[in-house]
């Protein structure tokens, strides 16, 4: 049975920084992609970041430049660091494993002052 488990969230003051942590069990991240979406209160859940199997990554036009997404294979664990973080970036972020289509619980993230 495959798990993510995401941790990391919180409350964080415009301009700082947090880092998302994705504990994936069930399946190795070793040859697979993972990716980060969020979805703010009353909007669809959209795409943040992706890592491929090769380590090649994209990102959505609003975080690039400020979020770098990574990979620990031994680990089996994905991470999302945040810089710089505004008030837009409000909202729960959840990892997901695209080939088997599962998705974390989600964090919270809040960006207030």
């Amino acid at each position: 049975q495959v798990q993510l488990v995401e941790s990391g969230g919180g409350l964080v003051q415009p301009g700082g920084s947090l880092k998302l942590s994705c504990v994936v069990s069930g399946v190795s991240i070793r040859f697979r992609d993972v990716a980060w979406y969020r979805q703010a209160p009353g909007k669809q859940r959209d795409f943040v970041a992706r890592i491929s199997t090769y380590g090649s990554t994209n990102y959505a036009a609003s975080v690039k430049d400020r979020f770098t997404i990574s990979r620990d294979s031994a680990k089996n664990t994905v991470y999302l660091q945040m810089d710089t973080l505004k008030p837009e970036d409000t909202a729960p972020y959840y990892c997901n494993l695209p080939a088997t289509d599962s998705w974390g619980q989600g964090t919270q993230v809040t960006v207030s002052s």
